[in-house]
């Protein structure tokens, strides 16, 4: 029997208590901007009318007290919210609109030019902010506009260092590369699948970059380089508290409390919904409860013979086909070789091995096969055939291919977003492509996930991907790269990190499309048990090279010629993983 995970009847979800820094944040920040908008309204005339209370301390009538003029320092306070939150909000939005797009850019851009701007970034960064919105403001005439550029400026190298790392760490994530595989275009991956990614760590510094804003205006009106009268701020107001501040110390208090509360205010805001937005936040009891399901039927495969003979005959109409591929580190001839000079077949309705020790060229063939190769790799070929699609190593893939060729990855937890619900993940592909109504693409899917073996596919369909168990994500993996009946799956070490019983299910399971569909199988491991229980010809892969080519029934038999192989064979530490896949084949009927 196997371990699953079995959901609640309904789908779970969020709590809808919400954290408490958002609460107060949300409250804080809410009041702020409501005394922006009310308070020179109600006391814009108040606080410019003078009086003859000079430097008074705190009163029943001035609270704060009063300024050199007679003027009540809460009042001026009060109105100069408006302008000091204005400023501020503008100075942080200009930081992150004008950061983000040099940290897009260094994204996209070549080798040279993204070395040279994150060398210039690291330099900008070297500089306090205040440096640089010191050396702005004081070259060009100091008033409002000027402030905000020199702030947005001043801030702008923080953001585009984040958005720069995030956007290439989540660049190089299975998902993404899953979503140009499925012909996405760039914009749609980068609006669906890398801005929620980074979204919440952009955020956090958005608020933090907001408190820090206002600070920093509020340094440079201290000093006479930042808001000119008579517009007033709070660094205004703080610079006429100091000055008077043997005669009526609160008079610098006010100012000082209004910063203080509002940055903090905005830097709880963006914590607190940084956690309320979190997918993962789901309420404990609502969790799924593990129970124990019954086993999936077994499949047969079929004999020795009949897998060979059915090999030969469709060999005239390979689904995979590879001839003298050599793939280099760089564009040049001189770069280092990973992959040297391999050939090899896979015929319709055929599973094929691929076996070898870790770094010895697995995953770059297969890549290379499905056009996924990092950029600063090359590769070159007397003729690569996928699905019936001639590969040019110039030229574009044709979208097509996306609908021809499925793709497991051996990480199921890296391969979907998890800032995404699990159907929008899955229809996205006919989606794309066939332009199918969402309806027709979510009963599709529905039933691509039933076939996988999914349970309860309807209420998978809204669920994150963290909320499935190990197995049911590398399921739920095979059904997003059957949505689109493929003529060929590459299914790259589908059985890491998932127990041994869920490896044999997961196996069994790819036999069984292969049957089903008739569906060409390249599969990919380093464990030869399970290659041998699994396919119909094996290619024995080393340091680049494919260096023996076995039937199933030679690599059973321990026919094998190279010494390598053999080790292989012996290093193995256990049949059992074999043993429960061909045992529950052999129970099932013929395959």
């Amino acid at each position: 029997m196997t371990g699953v995970v079995v959901p609640p009847t309904a789908a779970p979800r969020r709590s809808a208590k919400y954290p408490l820094s958002l609460v107060i944040g949300a409250i804080g920040l809410g009041v702020i901007v409501l005394l922006a908008i009310v308070a020179p309204l109600l006391w814009g005339t108040a606080a410019q009318t003078g009086s003859g209370d000079v430097r008074q301390g705190p009163s029943a009538a001035h609270w704060f007290g009063t300024d050199s003029q007679g003027r009540d320092v809460l009042l001026r306070t009060l109105v100069a919210t408006r302008l000091t939150l204005i400023m501020g909000v503008l100075a942080t939005a200009l930081a992150v609109v004008l950061g983000g797009i040099v940290g897009g850019l260094l994204v996209v851009s070549g080798d040279r030019v993204r070395w040279f701007g994150a060398r210039a970034i690291d330099l900008w960064l070297a500089l306090p902010p205040i440096i640089v919105a010191l050396a702005v403001t004081a070259i060009f005439r100091p008033d409002e506009v000027t402030v905000v550029i020199a702030i947005g400026i001043a801030f702008l190298p923080q953001f585009a260092r984040l958005t720069n790392n995030l956007a290439n760490s989540v660049g190089n994530k299975d998902f993404v590369t899953t979503a140009h595989l499925l012909g996405v275009r760039g914009p749609t991956v980068l609006v669906r699948h890398i801005v929620p990614n980074i979204a919440a760590p952009v955020l956090v510094l958005t608020s933090v970059c907001l408190s820090t804003s206002i600070v920093t205006m509020s340094g440079l009106s201290f000093i006479g380089l930042g808001v000119q009268p008579p517009a007033i701020d709070w660094g205004q107001m703080l610079a006429s508290g100091l000055r008077d501040v043997y005669q009526n110390p609160s008079g610098a208090l006010a100012p000082s409390i209004a910063i203080v509360l509002t940055g903090l205010s905005a830097s709880l805001l963006g914590d607190g919904f940084v956690a309320f937005s979190e997918p993962r936040r789901v309420p404990a009891g609502k969790r799924p409860t593990k129970l124990l399901a019954e086993p999936a039927p077994a499949v047969v495969p079929a004999t020795i013979e009949e897998q060979t003979a059915a090999a030969v005959d469709a060999a005239a109409e390979p689904a995979l086909d590879i001839h003298d591929l050599h793939v280099r580190v760089g564009h040049t001839a001189e770069g280092a070789a990973l992959v040297k000079g391999v050939s090899l077949t896979v015929a319709a309705g055929e599973i094929v091995g691929l076996v070898g020790e870790s770094g010895s060229g697995k995953s770059i063939t297969a890549m290379t096969a499905a056009q996924l190769l990092p950029p600063e790799l090359s590769w070159e070929a007397a003729d690569l055939d996928v699905a019936s699609h001639r590969m040019d190593p110039h030229g574009v893939p044709p979208t097509s291919l996306a609908l021809d060729l499925g793709i497991v990855f051996q990480d199921p937890s890296s391969c979907f977003n998890p800032a995404r619900r699990l159907g929008a993940q899955l229809t996205e592909t006919i989606r794309v492509h066939k332009n199918v109504s969402k309806r027709e693409a979510e009963r599709l899917a529905v039933q691509k996930l039933r076939e996988a073996r999914v349970s309860e596919p309807e209420h998978r369909m809204h669920q994150y991907p963290h909320e499935l168990s190990g197995g049911m994500r590398q399921r739920a993996m095979i059904a997003m790269a059957l949505i689109t009946t493929p003529r060929l799956l590459i299914a790259d070490e589908p059985t890491t990190a998932l127990d041994v019983t869920v490896q044999a299910d997961v196996l069994r399971l790819i036999k069984q499309i292969n049957r089903d569909h008739d569906m060409a199988v390249l599969l990919i491991s380093h464990d030869i048990d399970v290659i041998a229980s699994m396919c119909e010809r094996v290619y024995v892969m080393y340091q680049g090279e494919i260096i023996e080519h076995l039937t199933s029934a030679q690599l059973r038999e321990r026919h094998v010629t190279q010494p390598y192989t053999r080790r292989l064979l012996e290093a193995s530490a256990s049949t059992a993983l074999e043993n429960a896949i061909f045992r529950a084949g052999t129970k099932g009927g013929p395959g």
